[in-house]
């Protein structure tokens, strides 16, 4: 998996005919975040926004960094010049959360799971956890969607999962520094659910465990899923 922390720094590539729906585009800023801590005793505290509404937070009760949403279509899709590096952080939480494909944002189960992609040397197949912030892909914008993301190859790895349950989230956490209200940890890795720092932690990507799954190709993925057709 990708964990290197997503930065304001953008690869925007020529015009393409489609963008996956989890890129972010121009002009979906970062939101004015209203942070507060509520003490909930014992020295523990639970990070909220101050006009804090049901939209803020995941399945699990984890905060989300806000972020703009720029001008849709008429299919409802995003516009705007697209930033290649970076992935719109309620677009990639809904696409997660309900295992949809992230370059349209419609179902991606097939008859043998889902499929997943990743480029080289950001996972590793035998780990003990194997784990994506990358939503999956349908069969139909698989290679697509190897074409258009900047962390794949023309022939990335390719994870057919019978099971990706959820993991956790990319993020910080956040406390009380010179009488503010700011991060005061920065994660090198995933946060699982239930880890004692979630409740101050300030979601920007949610993230999946890979489970039993087949290794493929995208050659090998295209034949498998014929043959269960």
């Amino acid at each position: 998996m990708t964990t290197t922390r997503t930065t304001r720094k953008t690869t925007v590539r020529p015009d393409s005919p489609l963008i996956p729906f989890v890129i972010q585009r121009e002009g979906e800023e970062a939101a004015p975040d209203n942070l507060r801590l509520t003490p909930l005793g014992g020295g523990r505290y639970r990070l909220r926004y101050a006009d804090e509404d049901h939209r803020d937070r995941d399945l699990r009760g984890v905060l989300w960094a806000r972020c703009g949403l720029g001008p849709i279509d008429d299919q409802g899709r995003p516009t705007g010049r697209p930033q290649w590096r970076m992935m719109h952080p309620l677009r990639q939480r809904g696409c997660m959360q309900m295992l949809r494909c992230q370059v349209c944002a419609g179902p991606a189960r097939t008859s043998r799971g889902w499929i997943f992609l990743a480029g080289p040397d950001t996972v590793n197949p035998s780990d003990e956890l194997v784990l994506t912030n990358q939503p999956p892909v349908c069969p139909k914008h698989a290679r697509t969607a190897a074409e258009l993301c900047p962390h794949l190859t023309a022939e990335p790895m390719v994870f057919l999962a019978r099971s990706a349950p959820l993991y956790g989230v990319i993020g910080v956490g956040y406390g009380v520094r010179d009488g503010n209200v700011q991060v005061v940890e920065r994660p090198t890795g995933p946060i699982p659910y239930g880890h004692p720092l979630m409740p101050t932690v300030l979601a920007s990507q949610m993230v999946r465990r890979l489970g039993v799954f087949r290794l493929l190709t995208l050659g090998e993925l295209f034949t498998a899923l014929e043959d269960a057709s």
